[in-house]
């Protein structure tokens, strides 16, 4: 059976593909767009998914299709909630659009699957239930507590169970207008980062702040007798007012969610560029302070109902990799999982695997061990690329104006020479094989960079990613070395925590050590990424050091997809070379041979 999940007309807009229970292709459609976390219906990630799925192979009647949304979820609610809040339902209108959207999708499906037969069969699924199969079903235990959180999916915003084989039993769920992936967007917008998806600028800016504002944030989202939270909704807008959101297509749009009571509180709101001030950066560190209680409390409702030390996390609150990196410390859990599309763009995953061991009852012959789930391109597109990107080059080697091309290099020599090239300073873009899956570059679609220089995060800041100096960037770290570098040694291929370097290690990373003295770690294991692995190997032996500067190959945009696309990000940057598959294309200083 062949199953093709869909996350459409949404956040993060994907497809996903299943061949007998094994994930066969995966990928956000905002790669093919080049707009940030797409919204509207994924039609080249369907294409790419059924094409890597072989569905042609294969009898019509054993492709389906399932959805992350399930609109007639809730109802009475829904109904009771419009009826006593009359006055929100002036901006109802794009929420009406959007399920009428989604009522469509069998004809969308049928549009690029084709075929003159019956319309294909699509199963929806709850969001939140797709968000925790996403984790659940791809991780390697088989008996786990499941948490998801996020903004809102279907009316909820949080929900707890339990995984047990083939199976998943809610035990708690949290309804709008109450959530805690809405607590945390508001204050983003009030600090002055109004873009979908900025809340992990607030994490990055909380290192540099006090709590001091600790007491005023706790009352925005108090927590209850039960150990979840609800929401003092005079603070915010989303219920009394509604909201204006955009899901059709193109970049979402959300509609400003905090009332003007939450000014009277904390102050007034920072204006879109406005110089940080330190109170920005103590609100940030409250308003993330704040967040870990709920959630670590709610990880604490799951164990004690469940007794179980085993978590699979998900939900766009499943990248809060700082607080992530606190669950060991902070309740009794010996084991996480968090796949990396945790956000809305992995319920596209989790629709198909509820629907292959939930709805079909199949067995589970899966686990999730790298996240390269995307686009590949051969080498002879690379040559192409290169061909059309350096006139003259034909995609050859040699000497072309002030670019040197080397093609057709050996891995051994490949390595050797990009790992100097690292330890001499310069930058470059590493382009290989399959894309990642989830918003985090991972070793195939990455910039790297030398950890030790302590102005190489000002370099990467002005010449190539040009983004608030505040963020940090991530180490890449061999797996084997964690204890050595972190205070935790827990591995994370995903990039998803957040882990104290040891206090002797700090001042050999200065790149990747955050002001907290922190970094976003990537483990890389030689048996998953065998080449990249390799690279962090050579860069050690010349120097010592098992780590190196990970951050996404892109500048303001999604992360690369084509060469094409990679060579233009490496020519309008100041990156040093870059790697497309056994070819290298390096900067040469004009007047030097």
């Amino acid at each position: 059976m062949i199953i093709v999940g869909l996350n459409a007309f949404h956040g993060d807009s994907a497809a996903a593909a299943l061949r007998d229970g094994v994930l066969v292709s995966a990928v956000e459609e905002e790669r093919f767009t080049r707009v940030k976390h797409w919204t509207g219906f994924p039609s080249q990630s369907l294409q790419l998914c059924l094409r890597d799925s072989g569905y042609e192979d294969v009898d019509p009647d054993s492709v389906v299709f399932s959805v992350s949304r399930k609109p007639d979820r809730y109802l009475a609610r829904k109904a009771f909630l419009a009826l006593s809040h009359p006055w929100s339902l002036g901006r109802s209108l794009s929420r009406i659009r959007n399920f009428s959207a989604v009522r469509s999708l069998g004809e969308r499906i049928q549009e690029v699957y084709g075929g003159s037969g019956p319309p294909p069969r699509v199963y929806k699924v709850e969001h939140h239930l797709a968000h925790i199969a996403s984790s659940f079903f791809c991780c390697p235990w088989d008996e786990a507590m499941c948490i998801t959180v996020d903004g809102f999916g279907d009316f909820v915003s949080t929900m707890l169970a339990v995984g047990r084989g083939n199976s998943i039993e809610v035990f708690k769920r949290v309804h709008y207008p109450h959530s805690l992936g809405l607590f945390y967007t508001a204050l983003t917008q009030y600090l002055g980062f109004p873009k979908y998806g900025d809340e992990y600028k607030v994490m990055g800016l909380a290192a540099y702040g006090d709590l001091s504002f600790v007491p005023q944030v706790r009352k925005l989202v108090p927590r209850l007798g039960d150990g979840t939270f609800c929401l003092d909704l005079s603070y915010f807008s989303h219920l009394s007012e509604g909201v204006d959101m955009t899901w059709e297509g193109g970049e979402p749009l959300l509609g400003r969610v905090f009332s003007p009571k939450l000014e009277k509180l904390l102050g007034s709101p920072r204006r879109t560029g406005e110089e940080l001030s330190q109170k920005h950066m103590d609100i940030a560190a409250s308003v993330q302070a704040v967040y870990e209680e709920r959630f670590f409390s709610l990880i604490r409702v799951a164990q004690k109902r469940t007794g179980l030390r085993k978590l699979a996390l998900a939900g766009g609150c499943a990248m809060n990799s700082l607080a992530n990196g606190k669950i060991f410390n902070q309740a009794d859990i010996e084991e996480v999982y968090i796949q990396p599309a945790a956000g809305d763009a992995g319920t596209a995953l989790g629709s198909a695997l509820y629907v292959q061991h939930c709805v079909h009852g199949n067995d589970r012959n899966f686990i999730m061990e790298h996240a390269c789930w995307g686009p590949d391109f051969d080498e002879g597109r690379i040559r192409q690329a290169v061909a059309k990107a350096i006139p003259g080059s034909n995609g050859r080697s040699g000497r072309f104006g002030d670019f040197n091309v080397q093609e057709g290099l050996e891995e051994v020599a490949l390595v050797r020479d990009t790992a100097n090239a690292l330890a001499e300073g310069q930058v470059v873009g590493w382009y290989q094989g399959r894309s990642e899956w989830g918003p985090r570059a991972l070793g195939n679609r990455s910039i790297l960079a030398d950890p030790r220089r302590p102005d190489m995060k000002e370099i990467l800041n002005l010449k190539i990613k040009r983004r608030e100096p505040f963020r940090p960037f991530a180490p890449s770290i061999l797996e084997e070395k964690v204890a050595d570098w972190f205070s935790i040694s827990y591995p994370d291929p995903f990039m998803a925590k957040v882990y104290p370097f040891l206090p002797e290690k700090r001042e050999a990373l200065p790149a990747v050590t955050h002001v907290d003295g922190t970094g976003r770690l990537q483990t890389v294991s030689k048996k998953v990424n065998p080449l990249y692995w390799s690279l962090i190997k050579e860069f050690e032996q010349l120097t010592g050091v098992p780590v190196i500067l990970n951050t996404s190959f892109n500048e303001n945009e999604p992360i690369v997809n084509t060469p094409e696309e990679a060579l233009d990000c490496f020519l309008r940057t100041k990156m040093d070379r870059i790697v497309l598959g056994s070819t290298v294309v390096k900067r040469v200083q004009p007047g030097v041979p």
